[in-house]
């Protein structure tokens, strides 16, 4: 009658108490042995380390002074995790021509960073912002944009803000074969004519170089990127486009809503003409620097 609810805690199942308890003091708790037993651990793991470096008694109580002690093993490295890729050499600019789109903007600087830092591309995101009173002139900011870039970087993408790729298979790498057209005509959701290169594309700066950069020649929406295309072939460049994805027209999101914010697609004199010819004149060459940016990234 006059049991403990300790003593009755520590019964095995079927009655009685277990064997090495029954050696203990009644009053004894389970809490000390276990506290013993994890410094006993502790203390043995220590001799351990101290002896095969050589700090510590020798295993054979000191007799073998002389002889070199055995170093410890090495410890195996980790594996790396599966499909996992590791982090390129190269390290990409992402050119954002940007102007009041603020909306896009809010979305697309952690996408990105997220979808490129998920493919292990280093990067750093150039938000190119045209903060005068004049029209809108994409391929000046772009060629302001690489001057700026430095020399930590060592390939370009000219990427629109309002177009966000959906499909991880599209390749953001180093374009070391030529230019790469990641917004293919196959894929872009609106432009699909087959000398198309704008939206998202990717030159190594020798390449962009090779080019002399973009025509500043043109001002409000489009044109300059057909313009640069005749600049690549011209160059003796191959534009290279992505091959395998499957998702065709949705492989990208396209944010712009043209109910409420209007492209200036206004031509002045030979404006639409030019965008036939090369202009042999202009490109980074006469760029100025000046032009207002900022970087995110």
């Amino acid at each position: 009658m006059g049991l403990s609810r300790r003593t009755a805690a520590l019964r095995l199942r079927g009655g009685g108490s277990p064997p090495l308890l029954g050696l203990l003091p009644g009053r004894f708790s389970v809490f000390p042995l276990f506290l013993l037993a994890l410094l006993l651990g502790f203390a043995s793991l220590l001799w351990l380390q101290l002896s095969c470096a050589g700090e510590g008694p020798a295993p054979d109580g000191g007799q073998s002074r002389g002889a070199p002690r055995q170093p410890c093993p090495p410890q195996a490295p980790l594996p790396p995790a599966q499909d996992e890729p590791s982090w390129g050499p190269h390290r990409l600019a992402l050119l954002v021509p940007f102007r009041e789109r603020f909306e896009e903007l809010l979305a697309f600087v952690p996408y990105m960073h997220r979808f490129l830092s998920k493919k292990r591309i280093r990067h750093h995101i150039f938000i190119l912002n045209q903060v005068d009173h004049f029209r809108f002139n994409r391929a000046s900011l772009i060629n302001v944009g690489f001057l700026e870039s430095g020399n930590d970087t060592d390939y370009i993408a000219m990427h629109d803000v309002d177009l966000l790729p959906l499909n991880e298979q599209l390749d953001y790498g180093f374009p070391e074969a030529g230019p790469f057209h990641v917004a293919s005509p196959e894929l872009h959701p609106l432009y699909h004519y087959k000398t198309y290169v704008g939206g998202i594309l990717l030159l190594t700066k020798q390449h962009y170089e090779m080019c002399n950069g973009m025509s500043n020649r043109f001002w409000g929406w489009g044109r300059e990127d057909d313009e640069f295309y005749r600049r690549i072939k011209g160059a003796g460049l191959q534009v290279r486009r992505p091959s395998g994805i499957t998702t065709g027209y949705e492989t990208f999101q396209h944010l712009h809503d043209p109910a409420w914010r209007k492209r200036d697609q206004k031509r002045i004199a030979a404006q639409k003409q030019e965008q036939f010819k090369v202009d042999r004149e202009g490109g980074l060459n006469n760029v100025s620097s000046e032009t207002p940016w900022c970087t995110f990234g």
